[in-house]
């Protein structure tokens, strides 16, 4: 199988299918990116410990800090101690809240962080601009917004003081 066609299945299993944890699984959510497909995550009790990534998400599918998993326990392991079966998307969240089988003490920060969301991502305006105005090239608001990264915002004082100088 090519790679292109691997990543398809991996993407649209991952995107559409609906997964329900079983007994044995939990649902964690992640803190850090150590590194070498390793991810510290944390429970709803709070415990901490690492998780591995298969071999069919790597390279395919991108995780990031603040994301909900999936996990199933692995018995042998004394510093991984899991291993990742599911990645969670926003709807698959809503849908396991809805069901009631989400954790009381990821509910909040699930609100949270579907919130940062909304407000960090630009709005794109109603009507669009008319052929006879040309849209500014410093105007970055249509750019994606990496949520790994901290804000900064520079003010255009700063910048005309820099100019100056």
């Amino acid at each position: 199988m090519s790679q292109a066609t691997k990543r398809k299945h991996v993407v649209k299993e991952v995107l559409g299918e609906h997964m329900v944890p079983s007994d044995q699984q939990q649902i964690v959510r992640v803190l850090r990116t150590p590194g070498n497909n390793l991810h510290e995550v944390e429970t709803a009790q709070g415990q901490r410990f690492l998780v591995s990534m298969p071999s069919k998400y790597r390279k395919n599918i991108w995780i990031k800090r603040g994301d909900f998993l999936i996990v199933d326990p692995i018995e042998e392991g004394e510093k991984v101690k899991a291993e990742i079966s599911f990645v969670l998307c926003k709807d698959h969240v809503r849908s396991l809240q809805k069901e009631g089988l989400w954790p009381e003490a990821f509910s909040e920060v699930a609100e949270k962080h579907n919130n940062r969301n909304r407000q960090t991502q630009p709005e794109l305006p109603a009507e669009p601009q008319s052929s006879g105005e040309e849209s500014s090239s410093e105007d970055d608001s249509d750019l994606f917004v990496n949520t790994n990264r901290r804000q900064y915002h520079e003010s255009e004082e700063e910048s005309e003081e820099e100019e100056a100088a």
